[in-house]
């Protein structure tokens, strides 16, 4: 059986990760459009873009796999019923 507390922790650190990688997707995508302007090769930065983008998606991955042991690891809600 899981630790629920250490698995809420995984969960929050989880989301404080995604939430800077979103924050330096941005951050990169504005770079990119800042250099086209300026008509320079952007060709490694978008690259780079892509395997941030992957990266992200096995985060949420991951993280969802912690939102379920959290979720299977509780006791059913009563009121549901």
């Amino acid at each position: 059986m899981p630790d629920l507390h250490q698995e809420r922790l995984d969960l929050d650190r989880a989301d404080r990760h995604l939430a800077e990688g979103e924050r330096r997707i941005t951050d990169l995508i504005l770079r990119i459009e800042d250099q086209t302007a300026q008509g320079r090769d952007t060709t490694e930065a978008r690259k780079l873009l892509r395997n941030f983008e992957q990266t992200m998606e096995t985060w949420r991955v991951h993280r969802q796999l912690i939102a379920d042991a959290i979720a299977r690891a509780q006791p059913p809600d009563l009121e549901a019923r």
